[in-house]
């Protein structure tokens, strides 16, 4: 079996790896009014990803690829199996198919930095669309450690902004209509990154775990996700230590519940000039 190590990727090729990684084009009939027009559509890739840790299976989740080492750091953080921040993931590309695209990823960590998640390792396929398909219970959903402190406030149309500077960047919603995104952004509003996939927890996987990766996640005081908040994202936003989460779409009533436990500024509805901060809303000016 072939090990490959992760290369370094620079976000300027961003544009790029997307093209080629996570869209292809389809023939497909298009009805309309004055008849049916022959088409070649862009879609959005999806296919699995099988994540190690050291060489044993630990979970399949359905993704857009590209960035997977990102990714499987940050479901590994998420999931409570590697949560030291300060310290470099060591993970291998084990399998990659004839178009290039990685379909496996081993993570190496020491016995002693395995975390509780570990133990409780999912077992079924996760999906793309929830992330928390396939765990073996629902203990997770409590929470572990203190509440957010950080005292980071925005005004609401720096916010706003955000998702202007997020939008016209999602190179693969552009060109297919058919993936969400998540971004990272500082205390100045800058965008540190910016992942794009077909489903709402893998964009904010690979958005946490370049953040790790980079070790730059203390530097992120915003995430922006496009579509709706379920708990697990708030849980994402406060294991990687993000105070204020802020979503195109509604949250859902356990996300507020989990985001006012957690310390999360939880806002929904962020669109045009408006938006609703549904926990901890000091932190918008």
């Amino acid at each position: 079996m072939a090990v490959f190590f992760r290369p370094l990727i620079r976000e300027a090729n961003y544009k790029y790896l997307y093209r080629m990684n996570s869209t292809s084009i389809h023939n497909a009939n298009k009805y309309t009014k004055l008849g049916v027009e022959h088409v070649e559509d862009v879609l959005t890739n999806e296919a699995p990803l099988q994540i190690h840790v050291n060489n044993k299976p630990f979970s399949v989740t359905m993704r857009t690829p590209g960035f997977e080492h990102d990714l499987a750091r940050g479901i590994l953080h998420s999931e409570n199996v590697f949560t030291l921040r300060d310290k470099v993931l060591r993970t291998q590309s084990i399998d990659i198919d004839h178009d290039g695209t990685v379909t496996t990823v081993n993570a190496v960590i020491p016995e002693n930095e395995l975390d509780f998640g570990f133990d409780s390792n999912r077992s079924l396929t996760s999906v793309s669309s929830c992330g928390i398909c396939g765990k073996e219970d629902i203990s997770s959903i409590t929470l572990c450690g203190q509440p957010l402190k950080d005292a980071s406030a925005f005004k609401a149309g720096q916010v706003n902004a955000m998702f202007d500077v997020m939008a016209e960047a999602q190179y693969a919603f552009n060109s297919s209509g058919g993936c969400h995104a998540a971004a990272a952004f500082d205390s100045e509003g800058n965008m540190l990154v910016l992942r794009e996939d077909i489903g709402r927890h893998n964009a904010v996987d690979k958005v946490i775990g370049h953040l790790l990766n980079a070790q730059i996640v203390a530097n992120a005081k915003v995430l922006l996700v496009s579509g709706r908040v379920s708990y697990e994202i708030v849980s994402k936003a406060y294991y990687a230590g993000i105070p204020v989460l802020a979503a195109i779409s509604a949250p859902s009533n356990l996300a507020v519940q989990m985001s006012e436990e957690f310390g999360v500024s939880l806002l929904g509805f962020c669109r045009t000039d408006k938006l609703t901060a549904y926990s901890h809303p000091y932190r918008i000016v």
